[in-house]
């Protein structure tokens, strides 16, 4: 019988990855999508992820990380034993860690998952629909979904690897975001003007830099593991990001900011499944996929089908996290994570992310769009027309982010 220790080490780097995650959101996200947003929706667009940071944040310590964590029910879900977290002691270990950092550090997982299907509908959606949607969807999409792959549900009892979200995080945000904005519909006015690139360039520093928590951290310990999550999760961001600077000049002529963004965000997408189990090489080419999916996902893929996702989350955030899970199953080295893919010989394994990422498909776009239809009917999701046109910073909240 194995007996947990507590490391001071692993203790130590847990937590500074969990305020790297933190900062992820706030200030990460919040800079990133208020930076798009037109100078009219800056402040409602950050608070968007204030509120829903907040709210998740109250959800998950009074029952969502029982329901995610807690013993099995069928695979399905978890048991809910310590609601409030009662019965949970600062002495209780999870591995070498203390349970309560365990909690604090999927806790900075699932409010910035949220934060993120926010930018799906920037400008449109009403501030009161969105803190009833988010609190509805965190329960019934986000908490079984991380419970089937990370709790001991029935994706994880499959074999499934996911270091560190890219079906619970990403698969899961593109594809609730996507629903959430086809319900909600196009803005009137749909052109990306971003109001002010250089808090986006500040918040992508951000993600960039907690990233590296993210990944690095969800080896739960200060070892080799989490430096090579580290160091691969890097690499897969700078060589996205040229990529897509790369593809800009071929198609545009010119490089664009927001395009190196775009790329190295899809590939850091991307290699969040694959760190802890992919080497370099396997990371550079995750990156470039990646970086190049997404590009024509947002370029070519967006206006054929005519749906509206403002800060295209679908886009970035759902297809290169549908690429980097299936191909953590093609490219996954044994001497790294413990798990060949099918590269090594293990046709399996692949079999069993692409059954993963299906089943995250279905289940939070199909569910996303029932709680959303349901608020609809209920209180309405959109705003009014002349507040979507004079902006919701000054129809809403009566504030302003400029007084020029």
């Amino acid at each position: 019988m194995v007996v947990d220790v507590l490391n001071s080490g692993d203790t130590s780097w847990v937590l500074v990855s969990t305020i790297m995650v933190l900062l992820m959101s706030i200030p990460g996200i919040t800079f990133f999508y208020g930076g798009l947003a037109k100078k009219k929706n800056m402040l409602n667009t950050m608070f968007l992820t204030l509120i829903a940071f907040s709210i998740v944040s109250i959800i998950w310590v009074v029952y969502g990380y029982q329901f995610a964590f807690g013993s099995t029910i069928n695979g399905i879900i978890g048991n809910p034993l310590n609601l409030f977290l009662s019965g949970i002691s600062i002495d209780n270990l999870h591995g070498t860690i203390p349970t309560i950092v365990y909690i604090a550090f999927q806790l900075t997982f699932a409010g910035i998952t949220a934060a993120l299907v926010s930018g799906a509908v920037v400008g449109r959606m009403k501030f009161s629909a969105w803190i009833v949607f988010i609190a509805s969807w965190v329960t019934i999409v986000y908490v079984p979904i991380t419970h089937w792959v990370w709790g001991g549900g029935w994706l994880q009892q499959m074999g499934v690897i996911d270091f560190a979200g890219g079906t619970v995080v990403e698969t899961c945000s593109g594809l609730s975001a996507l629903a959430l904005s086809i319900l909600v519909g196009k803005r009137k006015d749909q052109a990306l003007l971003p109001h002010n690139l250089g808090y986006s360039v500040l918040g992508a520093g951000f993600l960039w830099f907690g990233w590296m928590g993210f990944n690095g951290g969800s080896a739960l310990a200060a070892n080799g593991l989490a430096a090579m999550a580290l160091l691969t999760s890097n690499t897969a961001a700078a060589i996205g990001l040229i990529t897509w600077v790369i593809i800009d000049t071929i198609h545009d002529g010119k490089p664009t900011i927001l395009g190196a963004l775009s790329g190295a965000i899809s590939a850091l997408v991307a290699i969040t499944p694959a760190a802890g189990f992919v080497d370099i090489g396997g990371g550079v080419i995750i990156g470039i996929g990646a970086s190049i999916f997404s590009y024509y996902a947002v370029t070519i893929l967006k206006p054929k089908l005519g749906y509206d996702d403002s800060f295209d989350v679908f886009g970035m955030h759902g297809v290169s996290g549908i690429w980097g899970t299936i191909t953590t199953g093609i490219f996954a080295v044994a001497t790294i994570g413990g798990v060949d893919g099918f590269l090594h010989g293990n046709f399996s394994q692949l079999m069993v992310q692409v059954i993963a990422t299906v089943s995250t498909i279905i289940y939070a776009f199909t569910v996303t769009f029932i709680i959303a239809k349901v608020v609809d009917l209920a209180i309405g999701l959109r705003v009014k027309e002349n507040v979507e046109i004079e902006g919701l910073d000054s129809n809403i909240h009566e504030e302003t982010g400029y007084r020029l």
